[in-house]
């Protein structure tokens, strides 16, 4: 059984910063790629950021230089550091996780954390 959490979400006013946490657990045997995505009410789910198990890194190009993706492998988590937000950012925002569990290698998702731009 493998699960993905995230946490961090809220309220925040926009310009300021919020930093998203994903734990991965279960039967893990290795990570690949990781990534968080958002949903906007009424919109279709979009990347925002992917990062390999070697730390290579890609970004929407509507949040390059305010994002970063990052990852701790010893810990299994992925964070997204997000600033300079804005109102339209506001989403539920959900990891993903390519990974092999057993000798199974499938793609997980997490429950999704809400984040609400507003002053």
């Amino acid at each position: 059984q493998v699960q993905l959490v995230e946490s961090g979400g809220g309220l925040v006013q926009p310009g300021r910063s919020l930093r998203l946490s994903c734990a991965a657990s279960g039967s893990i045997f290795s990570i690949n790629a990781m990534r968080w995505y958002r949903q906007a009410p009424g919109k279709e789910r979009e990347l925002v950021a992917r990062i390999t198990s070697g730390g290579s890194t890609n970004y929407a190009d509507s949040v390059k230089g305010r994002f970063t993706i990052s990852r701790d492998n010893a810990k299994n988590t992925v964070y997204l550091q997000m600033d300079s937000l804005k109102p339209e950012e506001t989403a539920v925002y959900y990891c993903n996780a390519d990974l092999y569990h057993g000798l199974r290698r499938d793609y997980f998702w997490g429950q999704g954390t809400q984040v609400t731009v507003s002053s």
